[in-house]
This record gives structure tokens, C-alpha cells and sequence, in this order.
């Protein structure tokens, strides 16, 4: 299975099947590991391309507002009315963003492209909002076919991340440092890996070292097949010791698993199982599960969890279930398990859509809840109470959906419940967007009145975001309202929507 690999087309492009693989970005062959990177508006007027920017665009505030009622006065928007997959761009138009509406934003850019990241729990403070902001977090990348050797794993600290002008629509805050023109910063450890890294999770461990509090484990799921787990402690300190240099050895990985015959795209550290429990699924639909020992080793166990009829496109532990784990496959099932069973099948089968189900992501603040990201676009969130097993094993159930969407017209790549907020999901697309949603929103008659003007916009929608190849996102958990997400360079945000 390879959709997740990065489309080469632009807004509308489909996915890319049977382990195709895009061009390389246009880099130099021996990039600096440190890099200070511009900001990405600050040549744009010198591009011979035409920039659409909704809300500023250099005329007379009347003639402006004119055209937007008058746009706003055709059935389904007019050509004032930007919609994701309904409106098309013109050849040489491109979309720049409404800075008034970012209490952040930012693009960094890495050597190769990567499918995935994820963020790393840092020492700095739980619930800040000091800026510049700085944050860690781990990726994977898909180097060129013919440069296959180059991939690594990346450990890297994004710093100087600053608030937005306050010309751009940004307020001071108390709490918030005055430097609002800092420059992006981008630090980065390359550990070698040489075959492109699918998935990538990060976990944190408690440590026997006295000199620090946990050890950070990640597991990389590569198209070689073979799952490695890394302790990238040493790199992520290294940021802040001046000199300090990486030996061959802190670069070799602690485990290989070797259980796999397929590639996969499916892991996850359980959140319940401190010294570290791994699972991971692969294209034949087998699931494995790896347990750290006492002692540091791991261990994997060789009878692998059967079910799926196809590949285990994503997986995930239970928040509140230390033996419970549900898997997303693309023969449209999600399924849940018990590492207990004996069997080794799954304990509940649902049949949720038609299409590959690519992503789900199950809420931390109502563990009953289950949202899901599917091939043909649509989202839904599941109530887990009203799954119950079928009476025959080869029929699976077909639940209905607390809420579903079908805003997005290309696949859901990237799913995720707000850490905080029970009602905040984020989804990234192959239509190149991160949409944010608020589940709590409910309209009266007055306000659909309102928004009739606008057809196929649901109210929940409350932001659109622009990204490039969008892959994967995740909210930062120590950084309020921060978003990371990754396509064809990365993007750090902050609305004033959440």
C-alpha cells in the first residue's frame, strides 16, 4: 500500500498507488544541518504568478465589499467565494493566506520530503504561550528512488517561532515575548536509515540514567519492511549542549523488528504502557506487538493478530484500555482488538465505508469516541458504545456515524482529536488542506439563513489552511492551539479560530 506516499500533481491530483514515488524537492546534494530559514511571505510580490489573498487585496475597501456581496448573492458562491474542491484556480493563481487570521504561521523546509513525523514531549512548560516558541519532534523521509541511501531519520528543533505582526491581526499578550521578528529556525541530527521511512512514532520512556528523567524511543516503519526503534535521547540533547557530536554507535537502532514480509504504515506506542509497548501492521494485514523488557530489550511476539483482508493502513492503542487497540484497513473496516485473545482475532468488526479507511484517531478526552478519514473523502466520528460484535463473523456490522462530513472530494491523510478540547478535530486531505473542525457547533434557523449564500461549506467548519501535498499533522500537546503538519515542507500554526 503506498497512498500515503507524496503526490507529484498539484490541488486535485489523485493518490499515488503501487509503491509509486514522487521527484525529489529541488535541494542541494549536502544541506547544512542547521539552517535559518525566511519567511515565506516575504518575496511573494516579486513572483510573476498572480496571488489571491482573501481580505487584502490593495483596493478601496467599497469596490471590494461590493464585489464580495454581490458574489455572496449567487446560489453556491460566486467568484469572490473560495471553496476547497469546488472552486478552481485560474493557470499562474496560486493561495496565499489571510495573515489577519494566524496567531502563527510558519514554513520549514528539510533536505527530502517526509511522510511522517511526530512531535516530541519536551521540558519546557506545560500550556505556554511565550513566544518565539520552540518545539521538537522526529520525521521520517522519501528521498529520491535513485538516492534511496540518503534517507534518514530526523530529529530536529523548530525554534524562533514567532507571533504574527501585530499589524497582521495579532494582539500582545502578558505572557508573550515583544521579538515578533525573530527568524524561524530549523536544527536538525540525520540517523541514517537508507529506505524510506512510511510512519514514525515517538515515545518517551522513564530513564535508569539519573542524569535524565526519560529515554525517547521512536519506531520508524520503512518500505524495506524491517521496523527500527532508535533512542534519539542523546540527539535531543545535543541541541543544547553546544559541540557535542553524535557517535556511530548512539545512531544504530536499540531493536530491528524483522517480523514483517510487507511494507506497513500502522504503528503506535501505547500511552498506558510506560516502559514501552509497540504495535505494528503491515500491507498483508498482519499486525505485530513488540513489549520492552525490564531489562531495555524487546521482544516480539511471533503470532501475529489476523483479521483485516487487506493492508493495516493506521493503528491505535486505547487512552483508557491498557490492552485494547483499534486498526483502520483498506477493506474499509476498522476493528478492535484485545492483545489478551488468545485467537488472535478481532473482538469487534465494523464495516464503516465503501473505500480504503486511511486514518482514525481515538479521543483522549472521550475515549468512546473514534474519528475515521477514509479514500473518497469523508470523515466521520464514531460512537464506540453503539458497536456491538455480529453474530456472524463474516458479516461485519455497519454502524452509523455520530457525525460525518464529505466536504473534503480527495483521501483523508491525516486525522486528530484536539488534545484538550473534546469538540476540535484537525484533517488534512489530498486536496492540499488542513481543515479544523468544532463538533459543538450547531446552528439556529437565523443563523442558516445566514449561511445559505454558501452551499456544501458545513458550519463546523471553522478553518481552512492551505498546505502543499498535505501528509500527516498533529497538535503540538504543550503548546495550546499549535499545529504541526508536513507535505511538501512543514508548517507550524496557530489560528485565532482555536
Amino acid at each position: 500500500m503506498s497512498k500515503r506516499t507524496a503526490d507529484q500533481g498539484g490541488m486535485g491530483a489523485g493518490p499515488l498507488k503501487d509503491r509509486d514515488r514522487p521527484d525529489a524537492m529541488d535541494v542541494d546534494e549536502k544541506p547544512n544541518e542547521m539552517g535559518e530559514f525566511e519567511d515565506e511571505f516575504e518575496d511573494e510580490f516579486e513572483s510573476d504568478d498572480e496571488i489571491i489573498e482573501a481580505g487584502v487585496d490593495g483596493r478601496p475597501d467599497a469596490e471590494r465589499e461590493a464585489e464580495e456581496a454581490a458574489a455572496m448573492d449567487v446560489d453556491g458562491g460566486g467568484p469572490g467565494t473560495f471553496i476547497v474542491g469546488r472552486t478552481q484556480l485560474d493557470p499562474g493563481q496560486t493561495l496565499t493566506p489571510d495573515t489577519s487570521t494566524y496567531k502563527m504561521l510558519h514554513s520549514l523546509s528539510t533536505p527530502w520530503p517526509c511522510l511522517s513525523f511526530d512531535i516530541v514531549r519536551d521540558r519546557l512548560g506545560e500550556d505556554r504561550s511565550v513566544y518565539p516558541a520552540t518545539m521538537y519532534t522526529v520525521a521520517g523521509t522519501q528521498a529520491d528512488s535513485n538516492k534511496a541511501a540518503d534517507n534518514a531519520l530526523m530529529v530536529m528543533k523548530f525554534s524562533g517561532l514567532s507571533k504574527m505582526n501585530a499589524e497582521d491581526g495579532e494582539e500582545s499578550s502578558d505572557d508573550e515575548d515583544d521579538d515578533e521578528d525573530a527568524d524561524p529556525i530549523l536544527e536538525s541530527k540525520s540517523i541514517p536509515i537508507g529506505s524510506t521511512i512510511n510512519r514514525i512514532r515517538a515515545h518517551q520512556a522513564p530513564s535508569s540514567d539519573p542524569s535524565r528523567p526519560f529515554t525517547t524511543l521512536t519506531a520508524s516503519m520503512t518500505e524495506s519492511t524491517n521496523v527500527f526503534i532508535h533512542d534519539i535521547s542523546p540527539h535531543l540533547a545535543a541541541f543544547d549542549t553546544p559541540g557535542t557530536v553524535i557517535t556511530p554507535q548512539q545512531n544504530k537502532p536499540l531493536c530491528t523488528i524483522r517480523a514483517h514480509k510487507a511494507e506497513g504504515y500502522a504503528v503506535d506506542w501505547s500511552p498506558l504502557h510506560p516502559a514501552g509497548k509497540l504495535l505494528t501492521g503491515d500491507n498483508d494485514g498482519l499486525i505485530y506487538v513488540t513489549t520492552r523488557s525490564d531489562g531495555g530489550g524487546f521482544v516480539t511476539d511471533t503470532r501475529p493478530f489476523q483479521g483485516h483482508t487487506s493492508s493495516v493502513e493506521d493503528i491505535q492503542w486505547s487512552p483508557s484500555e491498557a490492552s485494547v487497540f483499534a486498526s483502520a484497513s483498506s477493506d474499509g473496516t476498522v476493528r478492535v482488538w484485545d492483545v489478551r485473545s488468545k485467537s488472535r482475532k478481532p473482538a469487534l468488526t465494523m464495516q464503516i465505508s465503501n473505500t480504503d479507511v486511511n486514518v482514525i484517531s481515538w479521543s483522549k478526552q472521550q475515549t468512546h469516541l473514534l474519528a475515521s478519514g477514509a479514500d473518497d473523502g469523508e470523515w466521520a466520528v464514531w460512537d464506540l458504545r453503539q458497536w456491538k460484535p455480529s453474530a456472524d463473523a463474516s458479516k461485519p456490522g455497519r454502524p452509523t456515524p455520530i457525525a460525518s462530513f464529505n466536504y473534503h472530494k480527495e483521501q483523508i491523510t491525516s486525522i486528530e482529536w484536539h488534545p484538550k478540547d473534546d469538540s476540535i478535530v484537525a484533517v488534512a486531505a489530498g486536496d492540499n488542506t488542513v481543515t479544523l473542525w468544532d463538533l459543538a457547533v450547531e446552528l439556529d434557523d437565523e443563523e442558516s439563513k445566514d449561511t445559505a449564500g454558501v452551499q456544501d461549506v458545513p458550519p463546523q467548519l471553522l478553518f481552512v489552511h492551505y498546505q502543499k501535498l498535505a501528509k500527516e499533522l498533529h497538535w503540538h500537546p504543550q503548546i495550546p492551539g499549535a499545529l504541526v503538519a508536513t507535505g511538501e515542507d512543514f508548517s507550524v500554526f496557530r489560528t485565532i479560530s482555536v
